[in-house]
């Protein structure tokens, strides 16, 4: 019978050395890698949670990149509306100093430097981040601005602002006296009418007063408006005065006052009154003190149409041209005429005419006004009601509450101008008999800018029209519904979201580049009677115009939005940073290996192992005498 000797490799003893060769092989790895594994396998129970944090980081890291290309956006943004605020310093500075010394093209310095800084803007706004036009909205790609000539001369095609304003002032000035008509309808009594009742043209009546002695004053009243002062037997006294309130394009007012005088010469602001003579005895004139008062309005009709209405067309011609804001017409005198045009003073519905509309509103009319319902009830209207026994002004401060409108509609002579900020959104509707009666044909739509001069000559014309097809259209990026912010949004955490994005049609910025554009290209003759008044005129418009007003949007309202956004980057970012160390620290949990623990492990492993190749060594030397 013979013994088999001891195989090693098959023995248990070769197998658990092996196995200790293996667990050093992988610890020596530990201690290199500072990892317990090479493979997802390897690293036990606590992998999944590893795998999930390494799906946050990576989450973490992209929004990282977004809120450092957002960043850049923001504070390129910020410094081109910081610019636009020291242009807008620069032009109203140089139009408060007023000065009206002219150039050979009829323009002052301020003026020219407005120019300048008009070019300024153009650039200033057509700013990019990368590839991206920061204040074209949604249409990022696309310069938010044409270039500047563009917008002032228009191109071989398409009329610029210089051309809307020239065609402006033609129809505001008429024949010279602002589209008023004076008349002496006898040899004792002036009649001044406005030319048409619905045109947005040239001068308006607002109000008049007189305390002429023996005169006597009629209106206003009428559509169109008109007064009328007729000189009785009894001559005014030296001192009586005449005022006459007039509304300018742009919605400011003027007053012409004339004062009663038998001085001679006749001083500025007065009228020559014909007192007759003693000697030989002569009664008063009144047919005389009639063409004096008569030659003295009209002067100061002229004057005023010469100097302050050119310079109210001109940023009214500014307003058509870049401006959003539209407007919509209906004739109540045409529907109310007898015997009086209806007022704002005029209720809706009741049973006393002319104090109200011939045909009135009933409980329960309603009239749609984009989309919200205004509703008629007998009394204690609320919200979106009215009583029928309101007036019409009350409608209007109603219908101007859903639009939002920043020019308040108006009713004159009989005509109501409803104004709107979003001519394109504009639809008012209505079945009821009142709305008819208000001159009203269902639906109401206004035009979109730019507006033009409906009809040639302009001196006569008596409407705006869209000018899309033939006039330069000087915003070219995004004009969509939705705020402008809005335009530019970017996830940058995983439930956070900012809103970035900038248009240079917003309100506060076209403000500024309309009244810069119109300031820098007015233009008249520098030895003109009117032109030191013209730039008067326009220069304190414009001054105003670039004045921040309460209610306004403002360019540093802009930058307070995107500074927003950038704070709530900022906080989504130390959000992060801190979720950023503790998920490594659950990764490193259940990946990382200690070196410690691994160092004492292979100490233990290498003292087993030793003891494993010595008892190997010893079983290598075991015979069957040694056995035996």
């Amino acid at each position: 019978m013979s013994i088999a000797s001891i195989n090693y490799s098959s023995s248990v003893l070769g197998a658990q050395i092996r196995n200790l060769n293996q667990q050093l092989t992988d610890l020596s790895t530990q201690l290199s890698t500072g990892k317990l594994s090479q493979s997802y396998s390897g690293m036990g129970t606590n992998e999944g949670f590893a795998i999930a944090g390494r799906a946050q980081l990576s989450n973490i890291a992209a929004y990282t990149d977004t809120i450092t290309n957002v960043n850049v956006s923001i504070n390129l943004a910020n410094t081109a509306l910081q610019s636009l605020t020291s242009i807008r310093n620069t032009v109203q500075t140089g139009a408060a100093n007023n000065s009206r010394d002219l150039n050979v093209a009829g323009q002052t310095i301020a003026q020219n430097t407005a120019a300048a800084q008009l070019a300024l803007m153009v650039g200033v706004l057509n700013t990019q981040a990368g590839s991206r036009y920061l204040f074209s909205g949604t249409a990022f790609n696309t310069p938010s601005v044409v270039n500047a000539d563009d917008i002032i001369n228009g191109t071989t095609t398409q009329a610029g602002l210089k051309t809307v304003m020239a065609e402006r002032q033609a129809a505001d000035l008429g024949d010279g006296l602002g589209r008023l008509v004076m008349s002496q309808p006898s040899l004792t009594s002036v009649k001044v009418i406005e030319d048409n009742a619905t045109s947005p043209f040239g001068l308006k009546i607002s109000a008049a007063s007189s305390t002429l002695t023996g005169a006597t004053l009629t209106g206003p009243a009428g559509s169109p408006v008109s007064f009328s002062v007729d000189f009785g037997a009894t001559p005014p006294n030296n001192g009586d005065k005449f005022s006459v309130q007039l509304t300018l394009p742009d919605g400011t007012t003027e007053q012409i006052d004339l004062t009663a005088t038998t001085a001679s010469p006749v001083p500025a602001g007065s009228f020559a009154i014909d007192t007759g003579s003693t000697t030989p005895p002569v009664p008063p004139d009144p047919t005389i003190t009639a063409t004096n008062f008569n030659n003295a309005l009209n002067a100061a009709i002229k004057t005023l149409a010469g100097t302050a209405l050119v310079a109210a067309s001109a940023v009214t011609a500014g307003d058509n041209f870049f401006n959003t804001v539209g407007s919509a017409t209906a004739n109540s005198a045409a529907v109310n005429q007898a015997p009086a045009p209806v007022t704002g003073a005029t209720t809706l519905s009741g049973t006393a005419p002319p104090d109200t509309l011939s045909t009135g509103f009933a409980a329960g009319d309603t009239i749609n006004v984009n989309g919200s319902t205004l509703t008629f009830v007998n009394s204690g209207a609320t919200g979106n009601q009215l009583n029928v026994g309101d007036d019409i002004q009350t409608l209007l401060g109603k219908i101007d509450q859903i639009t939002g409108t920043s020019k308040p509609s108006t009713i004159h002579g009989g005509v109501i101008t409803i104004n709107t900020d979003d001519p394109g959104s504009l639809n008012i509707s209505s079945t009821s008999a009142g709305f008819t009666a208000l001159g009203f044909t269902s639906p109401v739509t206004a035009a979109k800018a730019p507006l033009r001069v409906g009809s040639s000559p302009a001196s006569t014309a008596t409407s705006l029209v869209n000018g899309t097809a033939n006039t330069i259209k000087w915003y070219t990026g995004n004009d969509g519904p939705g705020s402008a912010r809005s335009t530019a949004m970017a996830r940058v955490d995983d439930s956070v979201t900012v809103q970035y994005g900038a248009q240079a049609d917003e309100d506060a910025i076209r403000r500024q580049i309309q009244s810069v554009a119109v300031f820098g290209t007015f233009s008249t003759s520098p030895t003109g009677q009117y032109a030191g008044g013209q730039i008067a005129a326009l220069s304190l418009r414009t001054s105003q115009a670039l004045t921040q007003q309460v209610g306004q949007q403002r360019i540093e309202d802009i930058q307070t939005d995107i500074a927003m956004a950038q704070n709530t980057m900022k906080d989504a970012t130390t959000r992060q940073t801190q979720a950023k160390t503790q998920l490594q620290t659950i990764i490193d949990q259940a990946e990382s290996a200690s070196p410690d623990q691994v160092a004492s492990q292979i100490l233990a492993l290498q003292n087993a192992l030793q003891a494993s190749y010595q008892t190997t060594a010893n079983l290598a030397q075991l015979s069957l005498v040694k056995f035996l």
